[in-house]
This record gives C-alpha cells, structure tokens and sequence, in this order.
C-alpha cells in the first residue's frame, strides 16, 4: 500500500485573500494562479500495518511532532474517507525554495493528497483531490492542475463545491514568471494571521470583496485572448489591492520591505521604457515578476543589478499531479 506523487508550486495572480471558514479552508473569494514548472514536492506514501503511528520524514530528516501532526490530521481526512485505521510512513522532498517567498505547502499537501488517496486504495477524480488537497493548505486545491488555474470558491458549508478548475493548459500559452530572492527579514505577522486580522478588522476588506471579482473576470478574459498586457495589468493591480487591506487592518502591518519597493520600482521603470512586465507579491517581502519568454534574460539582468537581490529564478507554467510508481 504505498505511491508516489509530485506536485508543483504555484504563484496566485488573482489572490486568494480571507476564509470563510477556517477548518475546512474556504474561502471568501475565487482566485487564480499559475502552476509552475521548476518547483516541486515528490512524496511517497506507505501504509503499513506494523506501525503504530504516523511517521513523517522531510527531505531524509525525521520531521518534529508538530509538522508530523499536521500530516497525520490531515491523513485522518484520508482514512475516514477509505474506512481504514492504518498509519503511514510520508516521505517527502522539496525542490521548493523557500528563501524566495515559494510556500511548499501548496505543492507538498497537493502530492500528499495524490499519494496518499492512491495508496490506501481511493479512486477519485481530480476535482475530489482538489478538494481533499485544499483541506490541508487552501492553495494546494490549485497545484493539481498544470498551467493556469481558478479556484472556484464554492457556497455550500460542507465545502464540496470549493475546488479547482484547469483554465488553460500549460503547453498553450507560455509565459515567464521570475521569482525574486531578495536580501529581507522574516516576515513578523504570519500569512494565515494576517489572513484573519484583515478579514476580522480590515476598514478596506469589504472593498477587496467587490474588487477581486472584477478582477478575476478580468484575468479569465485576458487569458482566454492571450493578452498579456491586460493580465499583467490586473494580476498587479490586484496585488496591490490585496496588500493595501493590511494597512486598514487593526492593528495595521505590512509586508514590504525596503528591497521588495526596490523591485517594484526597478519593474515600473523597466515599463516605463518600452518593457512589459509586472509584479505580484504574496503575503511576504518577495516578489514575483510576470513577463514575456523573449524579455526575461533583459528583466532577470535588470534585477540582478539591485543590490539586495540575491538571485533570481526563471519559471514557466508547470503540469499538473503526476504520479511516479
């Protein structure tokens, strides 16, 4: 009783921004991301008989007991749905740089998700792994699909009709995603605290609510016509939107930093000169920028130019769940 799988990251261009209910991560609004092709997590799963509980092991290191019940929560989902009490031993690598403001949990309870529900037996179809997957980390839901993803956000309290859906396949629309590695400081308010402090006291959250739909029709219809300017256009300014609520929160914070304002000033100027490309940033310091194959060497150079960039890492759109046994 034992599979592998492996998941890749992915980076939300219509940001996914407050829960609607925090245990079983629904969301307030639906989002969009692209999954991206250089960072993964590969894991395996066994089920075993002869164990007496769950063992997690980290990149070949015996993970702590609170990363370890986090996994065995979320496997408990798994064995409930299977009608089997058996614990597992969850093997997992990253090639997830976390340095760079890539969350691994997207793409670790994605494959976590895949191997695990193959493992114990489970037939299920893409859309039921969405929703299994973002039960662990919302934006998992999003990594089993490859190239441009929705997460539809759903209305039923029981979240079954909260899942992804694939937009558009990564082999028909290439586009570069390069992801900033910047010289900051950790983040001092958590994403998933800052989540709850803007939704619970942000002054601004109501105006986010009504804004993002518009994007996301937006975003949907850019991508649908290929039309790069117009999705670099609202990916950014949605961003923007999302990171200004923190601000209306109580008490405010923010996530910039001083090198991450360096990047979005470096961006703007480049479009100032003729370059299309455009920033997003998540719930951190570090920024992700958007533009076209043939401009990404002229804009990854622009960038390392900056003195607190560390490096820069060039991504495309990615595929989806792959199975590996």
């Amino acid at each position: 009783m034992h599979a592998t799988a492996r998941a890749h990251t992915n980076i939300a261009l219509i940001k996914y921004w407050g829960k609607r209910d925090e245990s079983l991560f629904l969301p307030t609004n639906s989002s969009l991301s692209i999954t991206l092709d250089e960072f993964y997590t590969t894991t395996t799963v066994s089920f075993q008989p002869s164990l007496n509980k769950d063992v997690f092991l980290l990149n070949g290191e015996k993970a702590n007991e609170h990363e370890t019940n986090k996994i065995s929560r979320f496997l408990d989902k798994i064995r409930i749905r299977a009608n089997k009490q058996i614990y597992a031993e969850v093997n997992s690598l990253n090639q997830v740089p976390t340095a760079a403001g890539f969350a691994s949990s997207a793409s670790g309870f994605a494959a976590l998700a895949a191997a695990a529900t193959k493992a114990i037996g489970l037939e299920v179809t893409n859309q039921e792994l969405s929703i299994i997957a973002r039960q662990g980390s919302g934006s998992a839901c999003r990594s089993i699909y490859g190239g441009f993803v929705e997460w539809q956000q759903g209305v039923l309290d029981d979240g079954t009709d909260s899942h992804a859906v694939p937009i558009l396949h990564e082999n028909e629309w290439n586009v570069s995603i390069l992801s900033v590695l910047l010289e900051s400081e950790q983040k001092k308010v958590l994403s998933r605290d800052g989540m709850k402090r803007t939704v619970e006291t942000s002054v601004f959250y109501s105006g986010w609510l009504e804004a993002v739909q518009k994007d996301l029709t937006t975003a949907k219809q850019s991508i649908a016509e290929r039309n790069f300017e117009a999705l670099g256009k609202v990916a950014e300014a949605n961003a923007l939107k999302m990171h200004a609520t923190t601000l209306g929160a109580e008490p405010p914070f923010m996530y910039w930093q001083s090198s991450t304002l360096d990047v979005m000033q470096k961006i703007q100027e480049l479009r100032e000169a003729g370059m299309q490309a455009y920033f997003t940033i998540d719930a951190g310091p570090n920024v992700k920028v958007l533009c076209q194959p043939k401009d990404e060497e002229a804009v990854r150079q622009a960038l390392l130019d900056l003195e607190k960039v560390k490096g820069v890492h060039t991504c495309h759109p990615g595929p989806g769940i792959v199975y590996l046994d």
